[in-house]
């Protein structure tokens, strides 16, 4: 049954949505998806994967970010490094969402239970570029379930 709300979108694959939002890839046949699978890198598959749960959950992607701006990102825990920052120890979490990479830093910390590299993490606050490299200083972050 069609929707009678006259802002509710509705799109096929590849069909672009009057909300602003990217198109869906188009999802072609059992035989073409299976075969864009054997020949996909593992890397791009879950690029492709961490892309999807951006859209799903509405926020931006990472690549589209810019200086000083407030951001919501969803994205998963590539690495966890601890480095001295003037005597203090600041605790540096490199999260990546498909589209590209930002280093979330808490200053003071060394361990903050549950940031682990393969975590799923939702995170928010004002992103600064530092020598091409976006970052995150004491963002809010929200830990998600591990299935997604």
């Amino acid at each position: 049954m069609a929707s009678l709300d006259p802002t509710a979108t509705t799109r096929g694959p590849g069909q672009p949505g009057r909300d602003g939002r990217p198109a869906d890839p188009p999802r072609g046949n059992f035989f073409t998806r299976a075969l864009r699978k054997l020949a996909s890198s593992n890397e791009e598959l879950e690029s492709e994967d961490l892309q999807r749960t951006v859209r799903e959950t509405g926020s931006r992607p990472i690549q589209d970010c810019t200086d000083r701006e407030r951001v919501d990102l969803v994205g998963t825990i590539k690495t966890v490094t601890i480095h001295p920052r003037a005597g203090s120890p600041a605790l540096t979490v490199e999260m990546r969402d498909g589209s590209g990479t930002v280093n979330l830093v808490w200053l003071g910390r060394r361990r903050i239970p549950g940031i682990d590299p393969g975590r799923t993490i939702a995170v928010s606050g004002r992103i600064s570029c530092c020598n091409g490299q976006r970052v995150l200083y004491n963002p809010k972050y929200e830990l998600r379930d591990q299935a997604s």
